[in-house]
């Protein structure tokens, strides 16, 4: 990758990489659905794992054509993003509401994530992301460039397993909301369903990936790239 290379398309891949991350933690939390799936019966889910594992495909496709030094800026960024979006979240709850309007409740529901919620969400989001980033950067190497879906399920399978690992007892051990003993079935039902959505979406991967690398004319791999989270140096 060329130092201060511009390409056509990273920022509008790093715009809908927020997007969906921003999008997952403000719409999704507040709702918690039940479906009913052949041969496995009721099965419940929080409506935010249909969007988190969607930024997992993003950073995918981000550290398999640009890098994980892009990807890097991108992760930073989306931390930068939700940080923001929970702070004014948190700030506009908090305005006391005109006596005519009658919908503080719902509002709070919605948007009124508490702080342990919020920076479990931030932590396991930044570990996540970037372990899964190295993993995928890694594998690149290892397997030549080769078996693509090895690298994005392998990535993500690592990636979702910390991020959950860490989100659910951060959040919740101790607080009453889950009880603890449910924690560990909640993580693995989370965790699941994340990594499906990965599997599901893995053919629109590859096509998203092969038409970048021909667009940008980049397929970066990334032999002598510094790892450190703590940079932005790309």
């Amino acid at each position: 990758m060329t130092q201060g290379r511009a390409y056509r398309y990273y920022e509008f891949v790093m715009a809908a990489f927020v997007t969906v991350l921003i999008s997952s933690n403000l719409i999704g939390p507040a709702k918690i659905a039940q479906l009913e799936l052949p041969l496995i019966g009721s099965f419940v889910i929080g409506a935010g794992a249909l969007f988190f594992p969607i930024s997992y495909v993003f950073g995918d496709i981000l550290t398999e054509v640009y890098g994980y030094a892009r990807a890097r800026r991108v992760i930073w960024a989306g931390f930068a993003g939700l940080g923001f979006a929970s702070f004014m979240a948190a700030v506009v709850v908090a305005l006391p509401p005109a006596p005519f309007w009658q919908h503080q409740g719902a509002y709070e529901i919605a948007f009124g994530s508490t702080w342990r919620i919020v920076a479990a969400s931030m932590i396991a989001y930044f570990c996540g992301e970037f372990v899964n980033s190295y993993v995928l950067a890694r594998m690149k190497i290892l397997t030549a460039g080769k078996w693509l879906w090895t690298r994005t399920i392998g990535s993500t399978l690592v990636g979702e397993a910390v991020d959950s690992a860490l989100f659910y007892p951060l959040a919740f051990y101790g607080s009453g909301i889950i009880p603890d003993e449910k924690l560990p079935l909640v993580m693995v039902a989370q965790f699941t369903a994340k990594v499906a959505v990965e599997v599901v979406f893995t053919p629109v991967t590859y096509k998203v990936v092969a038409w970048l690398k021909r667009a940008e004319n980049e397929d970066y791999y990334d032999r002598k790239t510094d790892f450190n989270p703590f940079t932005l140096r790309a």
